[in-house]
């Protein structure tokens, strides 16, 4: 019997969107994080009758067939890229983005990364990394007698040196955007690569057209909403009840017919 099957496909589904809601429950607190949402895509079908035939008569042509859905599979788990709630920390190392870009990292064997995540922190050298130790491109050294550390909104960093009047500019952040933001490969660790369905990546300074701009003391906080994921959870929790049920109903009429055939 097909309705096992179909509704088979449409468990598995609902299990992976309830996985892509756990997942993202889970993230609710990490700085930077993007909800991910499952998308679905019906499989194939079954044709039954042919529209656009000619009829028994051969004088006109059946306008409607009939086909018969095979199920359900998953399409895509799509991130969504919005914009999440920024959050004062006072800690002035610690950046956000307001509106479009991607800060640059130097990942392991020199991979550019992108992440959202403006959680940094200075080495032993001095140079600014993020909190797993990966460092900001391009590079920003903060010497070792600075009492102050000042990023403007277009990404210009200073320093006020014990000693000097003026403040020092240690350098420039750059934030890089993408043709398709969705396209991007997570890594963990809220790190992100291209790929070549994201596109290339369009570096740019923060507060040009097209760029967000940099807020210093500030984190980017994860855009999911709780409520909306635990409406999506009982929704998810219904629809595999529902397929559930479809199994349980298919395996009685099985065993009607297989009863009246002994």
């Amino acid at each position: 019997m097909r309705a096992l099957a179909i509704a088979a496909t449409g468990m598995n589904a609902q299990q992976t969107n309830v996985e892509v809601i756990a997942n993202n429950i889970a993230n609710i607190n990490t700085t930077g994080f993007k909800r991910a949402r499952a998308e679905f895509t019906d499989l194939l079908y079954q044709v039954e009758r042919m529209q656009g035939v000619p009829n028994r008569g051969g004088e006109g042509v059946v306008p409607e067939g009939a086909q018969l859905g095979l199920g359900v599979r998953l399409a895509a788990i799509r991130t969504v890229h919005l914009q999440g709630t920024l959050n004062q920390t006072g800690n002035r190392l610690d950046l956000a983005i307001n509106g479009n870009g991607w800060f640059q990292v130097q990942g392991p064997g020199g991979e550019t990364l992108y992440t959202r995540d403006g959680a940094f922190n200075t080495s032993a050298t001095g140079q600014l990394v993020t909190l797993d130790g990966f460092t900001v491109d391009p590079g920003i050294t903060v010497p070792a007698n600075t009492t102050e550390v000042t990023v403007n909104a277009s990404g210009e960093v200073y320093a006020s040196i014990d000693g000097q009047v003026a403040p020092q500019l240690l350098g420039q952040l750059t934030i890089s955007t993408f043709p398709n933001d969705a396209g991007l490969a997570a890594q963990g660790g809220n790190l992100f690569r291209e790929t070549v369905a994201s596109g290339g990546p369009v570096a740019g300074v923060a507060g040009e057209a097209g760029y967000g701009t940099i807020n210093q003391g500030y984190l980017e906080d994860s855009n999911v909403d709780p409520v909306k994921e635990i409406s999506e959870l009982i929704s998810a929790q219904r629809a595999y009840e529902m397929n559930s049920k479809v199994i349980t109903a298919a395996d009685e009429m099985s065993s009607v017919v297989s009863k009246g055939m002994r």
